[in-house]
């Protein structure tokens, strides 16, 4: 009787490991979100624009979401792993509601699962390419918090992802304070988008602001900031930089 053994030449491995793959660097990517706390909830602000590499490619991406019935979604990164973040939350969402106990998950749940999602993926070495923004409000009380790719998270009165994180902070710190009303509010998330306009080169000039309250979540129409580009510093802005003309 005549057996063949099999001979594993090292193909077998090299196709699971081209099989097996990771993301090394995010595609079409979103950026800043920016969010407040105001005396009847959350604001939040984003831009339209989806960039692929340094091409403003996309320019209709809503990057906030309402989740559930008290917690409001942004993401600045990946768009297509924001939408598999999505998914998972529908998920959650559905499995809530089937328990159809009168209960349902309020904002700081909703941030303390995203925690652990994206820790957990980390730890896997294949992250959800995103940094997360959660709102909400639940029972009267707001909730603001944010969590990286990586999995470390915060709760503040304001957070900013992005370019935002280093140019619209020290605005919110100087300018927000617990009493601000709707429209004070929006006007200093308008400010704060204008500033990242100009010195953000993915930053488009369409934006939504959404809000979050007891009644539930609200997103505006896209519209457009009235600009000023005539500044000093805009026309030759590399004037005595090392290397320019």
């Amino acid at each position: 009787m005549t057996f063949t053994i099999p001979i594993d030449n090292g193909d077998s491995v090299k196709n699971a490991e081209a099989d097996s793959q990771r993301t090394l660097y995010p595609y079409v990517t979103g950026t800043s979100i920016v969010a407040i706390k105001y005396k009847d909830g959350v604001l939040m602000a984003s831009d339209m624009g989806g960039s692929y590499g340094s091409t403003l490619r996309y320019k209709n991406i809503e990057r906030m979401k309402a989740i559930g019935k008290h917690s409001l979604l942004g993401a600045s990164g990946e768009i297509s792993d924001f939408q598999e973040i999505l998914r998972y939350l529908d998920e959650l969402v559905l499995n809530d509601n089937m328990w159809d106990d009168g209960n349902s998950l309020g904002p700081k749940e909703v941030h303390n699962y995203l925690t652990r999602v994206m820790y957990n993926r980390r730890n896997k070495f294949n992250p959800l390419w995103n940094t997360l923004v959660l709102g909400g409000v639940k029972k009267g009380e707001s909730y603001l918090g944010m969590v990286s790719m990586i999995g470390v998270s915060f709760e503040d009165n304001h957070v900013a992802t992005g370019f935002g994180n280093h140019l619209a902070r020290p605005i919110l710190r100087d300018e927000w304070h617990a009493d601000l009303s709707f429209e004070e509010g929006v006007k200093l998330l308008e400010k704060c988008m204008r500033v990242l306009l100009y010195r953000d080169r993915s930053a488009i000039n369409k934006l939504q602001i959404a809000k979050i309250t007891e009644e539930g979540v609200t997103v505006s129409q896209p519209y457009s900031l009235k600009t000023f580009w005539e500044f000093q510093a805009f026309h030759n802005p590399t004037a005595g930089a090392q290397g320019s003309w």
